[in-house]
């Protein structure tokens, strides 16, 4: 594992001891990496909601009521079922 030297503010490191001392962690560092682990985590989730929103804006604009939007919505749906 890679060795790292960083520094932390006050109320950062406080939080930090806090967390070890509660027994969440058993050190700061298993602390930081799940803090890293978990950041990565949303990080590709938010790629995946980007990705999906910019395909729907270049899909265009749709002329259809809202009641047909609504079944074709349904009706996929009740496929994936």
């Amino acid at each position: 594992m890679a060795r790292q030297s960083i520094s932390f503010t006050k109320p950062n490191d406080e939080w930090l001891k806090n967390q070890v001392d509660k027994g969440e962690y058993s050190s700061k560092s298993e602390l930081v990496n799940d803090l890293i682990r978990q950041t990565r985590k949303q990080q590709l989730e938010i790629d995946w909601i980007r990705a999906k929103l910019e395909k729907a804006e270049k899909s265009g604009f749709t002329s259809d009521s809202k009641v047909d939007i609504l079944a074709r919505s349904k009706s996929l749906l009740n496929d994936e079922v």
